[in-house]
């Protein structure tokens, strides 16, 4: 899974549990807001120490602004910053370096560096779907879902057409491990097949774009591992199928039927999440 330059990636710890620092969040104006969790993920088996101060700095910063602990406009106090995170400011200045990359904050003359509007972040960024995936998740599931239906079908079309028979064996398999997961009930298999399902045919449709965007909507995919519901669901096997159904069209090169498989996986795809958004609602 392809990063940004400018970015530290990082995935759950492999028993799908987040670690976590407890930390007490102030905003500028010295306010107490009391003690809260900071959710702060590890990459495989490292922890945060291993990976340096400023990525725990970066990944506590980062939720905290997509969950509205921070909001639009406010000023990041580097002083309290420094004292609650135990960091010079140094390694400060280079975490916020990396969310003023994201457009999340921006540093004003003679003001302080200044929370910014959503409407400024970089969506696509990897590390803020992760973020987003924990607490805007279904949200964020809905707009993605609706964006991949505009690209997807037609990354799917001229995969069918361009693909090299090695690379269209490489999406059956994938379909396939897909369907066999789900009669395993195998969550973890599941969302690594999906991820590589969706991956290939983004990457093999011949244009540079649609293979970026594999690396977001990977990320995307991996947001589901937070999910309180288990992977696989009564929606699952039907899903599967429709994976399967995708495949087959680009193995065959039939470009119309790999439009069209693409686009009715998609959609059902978000058909589910708003029902299942509009379940979450009525019983919070």
């Amino acid at each position: 899974m392809k990063c940004y330059t400018t970015t530290v990636m990082w995935s759950t710890t492999p028993k799908g549990q987040p670690a976590t620092t407890q930390a007490e969040a102030d905003r500028c104006d010295g306010s107490h807001r009391g003690s809260e969790r900071v959710t702060v993920t590890a990459m495989g088996d490292e922890t945060w120490r291993d990976r340096g101060l400023h990525a725990r700095v970066v990944n506590a910063l980062g939720q905290e602004i997509v969950d509205g602990s921070y909001q639009t406009g406010d000023i990041l106090n580097l002083d309290r910053l420094s004292e609650r995170f135990a960091v010079s400011r140094s390694v400060l200045r280079e975490a916020l370096r990396v969310l003023q990359s994201l457009g999340m904050v921006e540093p004003r003359q003679r003001v302080g560096t200044q929370v910014l509007a959503r409407r400024a972040w970089d969506l696509f960024s990897p590390q803020i779907i992760q973020w987003r995936g924990q607490g805007d998740y279904f949200a964020q599931m809905r707009e993605m879902l609706e964006l991949r239906l505009g690209i997807e079908p037609v990354a799917a079309r001229l995969s069918a057409r361009l693909m090299t028979a090695e690379e269209r064996e490489a999406v059956a398999r994938a379909a396939a491990a897909m369907v066999q997961a789900d009669r395993a009930h195998d969550g973890r298999r599941y969302l690594e097949a999906d991820v590589e399902f969706h991956t290939l045919i983004l990457q093999g449709a011949g244009n540079a774009v649609m293979g970026h965007f594999a690396s977001t909507v990977a990320a995307l995919l991996r947001t589901r591992e937070q999910e309180k519901r288990f992977t696989i669901t009564d929606y699952t096997p039907a899903s599967a199928h429709r994976h399967n159904d995708l495949a087959e069209a680009i193995v065959a090169g039939d470009e119309d039927a790999a439009y069209a498989s693409a686009y009715a996986t998609l959609e059902a795809t978000l058909t589910e999440f708003v029902q299942e958004s509009a379940d979450a609602t009525s019983s919070a």
